[in-house]
């Protein structure tokens, strides 16, 4: 039974999922590792503005080197860093998860085989998640999709243990629809397809997903890197299958699906949303455009082919983080001009 819950990476989702999950009367610890979110949550408290109500919560927030103090284990341990840290965030954390406890990546990009290394096919489960939300200030978070336009999918990886499914599929059901896969891994690549057409391709514009796609040839560049991210996948044996509350029919027409993906997503976050690559553009971060559009390249030249929609996306970002460019309209003339 799941009574104590850990959130190890409260940024913006992280502190979502937190803040929904303390509501709900559940036991929950937080940990992150920026300083000022940290004494600002422990001093006032956790603010989530979403559209039409506010959420404020007291937490227990923690620094990660309190975590060495920690004495007793945690039933459920949320992983919901970037990507990029998944890999020693679950190592740390590892040595607080309870014997028969669950350790979850909540998360963009492939991560689940990086935990289920760690902790073992029994003690996790692979997520996938629509949830948008951005922080800038420490202590308050801006959730553009509420609990009501927020989406879950839960399913076990390598035999994993399906008895437990149910039971965090009620605990996450405090921050949105929570629905269990039969396939996880493909539900969780077809999220990465959507990431790889609307993240890091309309962050390099400086603009919202909104307002990128009404640019004259973003969506069909868009629909280029989803299509070479959609047969990447394919290779690799995963299936179509549908995420983000769409029903299996809403799939079933391919010559659309791409669209029908972005234009949910669209509906559902709003126009005002900001992503987490053009968040991370704004703060001077590294984002994870090289573990989702990076990811489809990597897999492209592993059978000797090319993905060179998505080599531009990884180009281009690389080139802001270095500050050779900045986020603006002009880098989508470009990124054509390189695609020829």
């Amino acid at each position: 039974m799941i009574e104590k819950i850990a959130v190890f990476g409260t940024g913006a989702n992280g502190s979502c999922i937190a803040a929904n999950l303390i509501d709900a009367g559940l036991d929950v610890t937080l940990i992150d590792q920026w300083p000022e979110h940290v004494n600002a949550m422990r001093e006032a408290g956790l603010l989530i503005r979403m559209p039409e109500e506010e959420l404020q919560v007291e937490v227990g927030a923690h620094h990660l080197c309190d975590v060495a103090g920690f004495t007793e284990p945690f039933d459920l341990i949320i992983i919901a860093v970037k990507a990029y840290d998944t890999r020693w965030t679950a190592m740390l954390a590892a040595p607080h998860l309870a014997e028969g406890g669950l350790m979850i990546g909540i998360q963009n990009a492939m991560t689940a085989g990086d935990i289920l290394g760690i902790v073992g096919p029994q003690r996790t489960l692979g997520c996938v998640i629509e949830l948008s939300s951005e922080i800038f200030t420490p202590g308050l978070v801006q959730r553009n999709t509420p609990p009501a336009k927020t989406w879950l999918g839960l399913g076990c990886l390598d035999g994993g243990p399906k008895e437990r499914l149910e039971e965090v599929q009620e605990i996450l059901g405090h921050v949105g629809t929570a629905a269990i896969s039969d396939d996880i891994l493909s539900a969780k690549w077809m999220k990465l397809v959507v990431n790889t057409m609307c993240l890091g391709p309309m962050a390099m514009l400086g603009l919202t997903q909104q307002e990128a796609a009404k640019l004259p040839g973003m969506r069909d560049l868009a629909v280029r890197i989803g299509t070479e991210a959609l047969a990447a996948g394919q290779t690799r044996g995963h299936k179509i299958e549908p995420i983000f509350g769409l029903k299996p029919e809403d799939v079933a027409d391919t010559n659309r699906l791409l669209e029908k993906l972005l234009d949910k997503l669209f509906g559902d976050i709003g126009p005002k949303a900001r992503d987490c690559v053009l968040q991370d553009h704004l703060k001077g971060r590294y984002s994870e455009v090289d573990q989702i559009n990076g990811l489809v390249v990597q897999d492209a030249r592993e059978r000797g082919a090319s993905a060179t929609a998505n080599a531009v996306i990884v180009e281009i970002t690389g080139r802001i983080r270095a500050g050779e460019l900045q986020p603006s309209p002009n880098n989508l003339e470009l990124a054509l001009e390189m695609l020829g």
